[in-house]
């Protein structure tokens, strides 16, 4: 009996704990399969990945975690028990859901209540295809190579070398279509840091002004800076 009340009292102080978890940003976690350990909530400070808060899951694998936030940016969820694969997103002020699949975490994980993650899981559908397009032509250059077939090496590196201009084009028009979100300004610092300059500087022109001072804005701004003057 002393045993089941000193139960019912460790978990109504977990629920508590959970409960009183706070922030403006919330995120209720479910990972399914997880029984014991830990889940960090981390986030890039300057060059370094920091955990920001963490849970202990005990039996349970319902969890909650926080933190304040001022300008919309990427997120890391991680276990202890696999550190190399995080699940990333894109958290901003308001509550967040997270569910995943500790044997596919990555795979299985499914994230709402982010409206520029939304938008940054449309972007990675169509990306996806190109990518794949390039693994295609990276095959077809090996064979070209291995059959030292000159004239079809050279049709499929121009082909090649368009794929890349168009994937460069729809994510130039992806970020131009959503400047009021912080999207833009994140694609384009991790899409297309190696593309034509005028792209970056396009898609920098035309933030609205509150996304100009965002996080992911003022980083752009201050990288299309620093090209300028190495120019």
């Amino acid at each position: 009996m002393k045993k089941l009340v000193c139960c019912i009292v460790l978990v109504s102080l977990f629920i508590s704990c959970e409960k009183n978890k706070s922030g403006n940003m919330i995120v209720n976690g479910n990972i399914d399969g997880l029984k014991k350990g830990t889940v960090y909530l981390q986030k890039f400070v300057d060059t370094l990945l920091v955990a920001v808060d963490s849970v202990n899951i005990n039996g349970v694998s319902n969890f909650v975690l926080a933190d304040d936030i001022t300008s919309p940016e990427m997120y890391y969820l991680t276990l202890d028990k696999k550190e190399d694969e995080k699940i990333q997103f894109f958290g901003e002020k308001g509550t967040i859901t997270i569910t995943s699949k500790l044997e596919k975490l990555l795979l299985s994980a499914k994230i709402s209540g982010s409206k520029n993650q939304e938008l940054l899981d449309e972007y990675k559908s169509i990306i996806q295809q190109f990518r794949g397009k390039e693994l295609d032509f990276y095959k077809d250059k090996f064979e070209a190579l291995k059959d030292e077939n000159d004239s079809l090496l050279i049709k499929i590196e121009n082909e090649e070398k368009n794929l890349i201009k168009r994937r460069y084009l729809y994510t130039t028009n992806f970020a131009l279509q959503n400047n009021d979100k912080e999207i833009a300004p994140y694609i384009a610092l991790t899409e297309l840091y190696n593309a034509n300059f005028k792209l970056l500087d396009t898609v920098n022109k035309t933030l609205s002004t509150e996304i100009k001072s965002s996080k992911y804005g003022l980083e752009l701004d201050k990288f299309i800076s620093e090209i300028k003057e190495n120019e």
